[in-house]
C-alpha cells in the first residue's frame, strides 16, 4: 500500500478564509476564526486524512503590508510556510476581486521560481454569479501560472473535497508525519491560547485594539482525569484591563466561560480554567511573546 504525506500552505489575505477553510479539511476546529482581520498569527497545522495520504496545512497569518514589527513577523512566517510547503495554495475571494494585495502577493510568487507548484482557490463563489467566476479565474491565471484553479465554499463546504483529494494526490510518496489520532501539531498549551483570544476578539471586537495576547502560563493534569489551566492576558494599557475585565468582572466571566466550554469539548473532559489580565505596555518588543506565537522575534525587524 502506497502511503503520501507532505505539507500545504494556504495563504492569501488577512480574512480569506484561510482559518475556516482548514478548519473544514481537518474537520475540526485548530484554527481561531473571527470576523477580524490578522487573527491567526502562528503557524497553525492542521492534520487531514484522504485515503492513503496524509495531508499537513499549514495556515499561515494573512499577508498584507506590515507595519510593526509583530506585522512583520507575522508575514516573514507566511512567506516562510509557503517556501517549506510541498504544494501552496492562494485563497483569493470571488466577491472582492484581484486587490492590491492580491496582486502584490502574485508579484512576491514569482520570486519563488517556476518548480514551486501553486493553486489557485477561489473562496465564496456563492457570492458573486458564474460569469464573474469565470473572467475572475481568467484573469487571475494570466497573472500567475497555476497548476490547478478550484471553485470553493470553505463555509459551506462546497469543492472543499475535490481540493482535498487533489492535494492528497499531488504529496510525494511516503510515510506519514504524524499520527493518525493527531490533528494538530501546536501544543495544548497554545491552542487554549489561541481560543481564548479568539473570545477575547469576538467579544471586545469594537473596543479592544489588536494589542493584546494570551499565553498559557501553567497546564496541570490531575488524577480524577480534569486539567486546570492558568492563562494570562497581556494588554498595553489599564484602560485596556479595565475593558477585558468589564464591569464588575462580568466580561472576563464570560469569556472565561466560553473559552473552558469549548476546551472542555475539544479535550473531552473537564477543564478548570483561571485568568489573569496584566498590564504590559511593551510586549510587542519581547521576544519570548513572539516565540510563544510560533513566530520569530528577528523576522520583526524593519
Amino acid at each position: 500500500m502506497t502511503t503520501r504525506a507532505g505539507f500545504v500552505a494556504l495563504i492569501g489575505e488577512p480574512n480569506a478564509g484561510k482559518s475556516t477553510l482548514l478548519n473544514r479539511m481537518v474537520g475540526a476546529k485548530v484554527s481561531i476564526v473571527t470576523h477580524k482581520v490578522q487573527t491567526t498569527r502562528a503557524r497553525i497545522r492542521g492534520v487531514a486524512l484522504e485515503g492513503e495520504a496524509q495531508i499537513v496545512f499549514v495556515d499561515t497569518p494573512g499577508l498584507f503590508a506590515p507595519k510593526r514589527r509583530l506585522d512583520r513577523a507575522m508575514v516573514a512566517a507566511a512567506w516562510g510556510g509557503a517556501a517549506d510547503a510541498d504544494i501552496s495554495v492562494l485563497l483569493i475571494e470571488a466577491n472582492r476581486g484581484i486587490t492590491e494585495g492580491v496582486e502584490r502577493i502574485i508579484e512576491s510568487l514569482k520570486d519563488f521560481g517556476p518548480e514551486k507548484r501553486i493553486a489557485l482557490a477561489i473562496n465564496k463563489i456563492d457570492k458573486v454569479k458564474s460569469d464573474v467566476l469565470l473572467e475572475l479565474s481568467e484573469k487571475m491565471n494570466a497573472a500567475y501560472p497555476f497548476v490547478q484553479t478550484f471553485m470553493i465554499s470553505a463555509e459551506r463546504g462546497h469543492g472543499v473535497p475535490a481540493l482535498r483529494e487533489w492535494l492528497a494526490a499531488e504529496l510525494p510518496e511516503g510515510p506519514w508525519l504524524y499520527p493518525e489520532d493527531q490533528i494538530a501539531d501546536l501544543p495544548m498549551r497554545m491552542i487554549a491560547a489561541e481560543m481564548t483570544r479568539e473570545k477575547l476578539t469576538l467579544r471586545l471586537h469594537q473596543e479592544l485594539p489588536y494589542q493584546i495576547t494570551v499565553e498559557t502560563e501553567n497546564w496541570e493534569e490531575r488524577k480524577d482525569g480534569s486539567c486546570k489551566v492558568d492563562q494570562l492576558i497581556y494588554v498595553m494599557r489599564d484602560g485596556h484591563k479595565g475593558i477585558v475585565l468589564g464591569k464588575k468582572g462580568e466580561t472576563i466571566k464570560a469569556i472565561s466561560k466560553a473559552s473552558r466550554e469549548e476546551l472542555e469539548e475539544f479535550l473531552g473532559r473537564k477543564v478548570h480554567l483561571f485568568m489573569q489580565v496584566k498590564v504590559r505596555p511593551g510586549w510587542l518588543d519581547e521576544a519570548e511573546r513572539y516565540s510563544e506565537m510560533g513566530l520569530n522575534f528577528k523576522d520583526g525587524n524593519a
